[in-house]
């Protein structure tokens, strides 16, 4: 009996006893369950509240067409070139007396542009107009001495027939006649050998002055007075072979090198759309000029001339860089189709399974899903859900959500911790 009195005594709950100390394990874990929520809590005030996330933006750029809907199969890269450029030299070498050009200036076909110093070529000139003006002289007095010979020999041809005189003086009257004959004709010939050098002598004053073989305008000055050009290349480095270069701005035109593999697409009078880097937002229309029937093996390319319609603008000028898009012609654009619009490749982020984009407005930012198109180069096609002019986030941090506050870091900031 007491036995089983004393096991029912021990299974009583003694509600005076402490309670047991807890195990380390849950109590680690409390402390990082607090931890986690500090840090959320901090991330939360940071990107809601406070001065906010510093971050880079670029701006998107609207790559649509209006009107007819003209789809870009391709796209390339290069530069604005003239068909008609010349490099200026005189004809002859001399030292430059007088420069009239200078850089920027329109000249028109023609038109004197520098004139070198013609004392050799005066003299020379004066030589010839001496030789030919000796060459008539003699011609005259030749003809004198004929009219006399021609005279004698005809008055001795009737004394002959009457045998007033003999035959061999006869004779000797003729041959005279006919010297003389000879010699008015080689007179003759002379004075237009001289005269021939004249004109020669004309010419080569002529070349001592420099005209503008077209119409255009100056890009380079390449002489000053004093100096000596020629038409060749001289030793020694000292003499200048040009007075200065001159393009014709409506021959200009846009040069591209396409890939081998994508050349196929391209075709001759098919529509572009060139954009110049230095004016981002003018579009200029075009076509394929020709595309040149040789290819670089070193770079697997083959060139491609762009006409352009905006000849004679004087924001085109040569060496320029410019992206040309190649358009095929489809049917007309609906009113509500939106253009696409060209987005930084480090603006686009991933949240899931979406493409996304923060577009800031104000001091916070906007998450956008996206519809991504064609990659081109650095950049994306973004066929829904930015519009061209918006700012975007450039490298958005893991942790930036929809409505963060956020502050535009500043350009020279950025610079300075690039350079860092």
């Amino acid at each position: 009996m007491n036995t089983s009195a004393d096991l029912l005594n021990s299974l009583k709950i003694d509600r005076a006893a402490p309670p047991p100390p807890p195990s380390r394990k849950g109590l680690w874990i409390g402390l990082a369950v607090a931890g986690v929520a500090v840090l959320a809590a901090g991330a939360f005030f940071a990107l809601r509240g406070g001065k906010g996330v510093e971050v880079r933006t670029a701006e998107v750029v609207a790559i649509g067409n209006g009107g007819t809907a003209s789809a870009s199969v391709l796209d390339a890269t290069g530069y604005v070139v003239a068909r008609r450029m010349a490099t200026v030299s005189a004809k002859v070498t001399g030292k430059v007396r007088e420069i009239l050009i200078e850089e920027g200036q329109h000249v028109e076909e023609g038109q004197v542009l520098a004139r070198l110093d013609p004392v050799d070529a005066d003299a020379q000139r004066t030589l010839s107009a001496s030789q030919l003006e000796a060459a008539r002289s003699q011609i005259a007095s030749v003809q004198a001495q004929l009219k006399e010979a021609e005279a004698n020999a005809a008055r001795l041809s009737a004394l002959v027939g009457q045998k007033l005189v003999s035959r061999a003086q006869y004779d000797q009257a003729v041959a005279s006649r006919d010297a003389l004959r000879a010699q008015l004709a080689t007179a003759q010939r002379n004075a237009q050998v001289a005269s021939d050098g004249l004109r020669i002598a004309d010419n080569g004053v002529d070349n001592t002055i420099v005209r503008a073989p077209f119409a255009g305008v100056v890009i380079a000055k390449a002489a000053q007075p004093g100096e000596i050009v020629s038409p060749l290349s001289a030793g020694g480095g000292y003499t200048r072979t040009g007075i200065g270069t001159i393009v014709d701005m409506n021959s200009l035109e846009v040069e591209v090198e396409v890939g081998e593999a994508y050349i196929g697409r391209v075709k001759p009078g098919m529509p572009t759309e060139t954009v110049l880097n230095a004016y981002q937002e003018w579009k200029i229309p075009g076509k394929v000029i020709a595309i040149i029937p040789a290819a670089d093996r070193g770079k697997a390319t083959v060139r491609v001339r762009v006409g352009l319609d905006a000849k004679g603008d004087a924001r085109i000028v040569p060496d320029m860089g410019a992206r040309v898009g190649f358009l095929e012609e489809t049917k007309p654009a609906q009113a509500d189709v939106k253009p696409g619009v060209l987005a930084p490749g480090a603006a686009i982020a991933q949240r899931g399974d979406k493409d996304v984009a923060f577009v800031v407005a104000g001091d916070k930012v906007a998450q956008r899903a996206l519809k991504l198109g064609r990659t081109l180069g650095d950049d994306r096609e973004v066929l829904e859900g930015l519009n061209g002019g918006e700012q975007v986030v450039l490298d958005p941090p893991d942790t930036l959500a929809d409505g963060a506050r956020v502050t535009v870091a500043r350009e020279d900031s950025a610079a300075d911790a690039n350079n860092e």
